[in-house]
């Protein structure tokens, strides 16, 4: 009986081979694969699912990683490269580039319109303050030059520096201690209420009372240098809130 029974697997064995089923059987084995491939078996994983990179992004998904036609590049808030990140906002890393012909005319109208023109605004004293262990600020002539910018060029003497901040006081007491437009000449009372015609002042715009308040690294703590009037020119640095993209802001060059 038993030498009937191994002749028939034998026969069946030899049936096999010829009829290719054989060799498929082999193929099937030789072919799991971890990722899919075309007449091939995918491995499942220890949990006896489909590995989750095995399955291919449908077109739907690939679209939702996307916000419209933007990169995730194009929708992050950045700084500019001239510029340092300071978390929300971004600081220039060097003082305003002012042109030869501007020299001198750098006040503080001169300042807040150029920052503007930017892209930007005039940082408060206290920005300045705060940004002052990250940022190369100006400085006296003996605080260190790895971390802070003071005046190393001795052809023209040395000086300490300092910075203008957008920061304002006034130095005296008065309504026109914060500037006047003052009297234009031809103007006239209202003669329904019985004003009189008021007296012709001249304007004050830039009193010298109105005072920008200065900064400078002082060792990277920071410090107030003093104040000068808005009239006087002095180094300034600008300010840029962070923007979506790879160039956020149009720093002058």
């Amino acid at each position: 009986m038993k030498k009937h029974a191994a002749l028939i697997v034998a026969l069946l064995a030899l049936v096999l081979s010829f009829t290719g089923v054989a060799d498929a059987a082999r193929q099937a084995v030789v072919n799991v694969v971890s990722k899919p491939k075309p007449n091939a078996v995918l491995r499942l994983d220890k949990k006896g699912k489909f590995p989750a990179k095995a399955i291919p992004k449908v077109d739907a998904a690939k679209r939702a990683d996307r916000l419209g036609t933007l990169r995730a590049a194009d929708v992050t808030m950045t700084c500019d490269a001239q510029t340092v990140d300071l978390g929300t906002w971004c600081l220039q890393a060097s003082p305003y580039p002012l042109p030869n012909e501007d020299i001198g005319k750098n006040d503080y109208a001169y300042a807040s319109k150029a920052c503007v023109d930017a892209g930007g605004y005039l940082p408060t004293a206290a920005q300045l303050i705060g940004a002052a262990d990250r940022v190369k600020l100006a400085s006296t002539i003996d605080d260190a030059v790895v971390t802070s910018s003071p005046d190393v060029d001795a052809t023209d003497g040395l000086k300490d520096r300092r910075e203008m901040s957008s920061t304002l006081i006034t130095t005296q007491a008065g309504s026109s201690a914060a500037g006047s437009q003052g009297v234009t000449d031809g103007s006239r009372g209202d003669p329904r209420a019985g004003e009189p015609d008021p007296v012709p002042l001249p304007a004050n715009p830039y009193p010298q009372s109105l005072q920008y308040v200065t900064v400078y690294d002082n060792g990277n703590k920071g410090g107030f240098a003093g104040s000068k009037p808005v009239s006087s020119p002095e180094s300034f640095r600008c300010a840029f809130n962070k923007a979506q993209g790879e160039s956020a802001t149009e720093t002058a060059g």
